[in-house]
């Protein structure tokens, strides 16, 4: 999976930083988005899902040293998503490229999820203080 988002990342960031790339002497296919990708964690997240409880209730980050970096992988993925909308405010980006954004945290929620096996070990509740 990683090595798929890293592949992938390096085209939306020549996407991002570009945005005018469609009109310059490079093939703008080469760099556009893929439709799929988005799709392709989607389907990622709903196998995992399949062997995770149902989320009744928010819950905080927690299950070990895997599950905390997924944990912090997706607070900046966040974060990047943030910065992108801001982008495409002021320029325009490809509607993709937010959608993968969206998904990809998602599934690192749900891989740190997965990681921390809250069959065996549970996940903390939040309550409101």
């Amino acid at each position: 999976m990683f090595c798929f988002v890293v592949l992938r990342r390096g085209s939306r960031l020549t996407r991002l930083c570009l945005p005018g790339l469609s009109t310059c002497c490079c093939s703008s296919e080469r760099v556009k988005f893929p439709v799929r990708a988005a799709e392709w964690l989607e389907d990622r997240i709903d196998v995992m899902s399949e062997h995770l409880p149902p989320l009744k209730n928010f819950i905080l980050p927690s299950g070990g040293k895997a599950s905390t970096h997924l944990h912090v992988a997706r607070s900046m993925c966040r974060r990047a998503e943030r910065a992108v909308v801001r982008v495409e405010v002021a320029e325009g980006v490809d509607p993709e490229v937010l959608k993968f954004l969206n998904r990809l945290s998602d599934y690192l929620f749900t891989a740190a999820r997965f990681a921390s096996n809250p069959k065996e070990r549970g996940e903390i509740v939040y309550k409101k203080p």
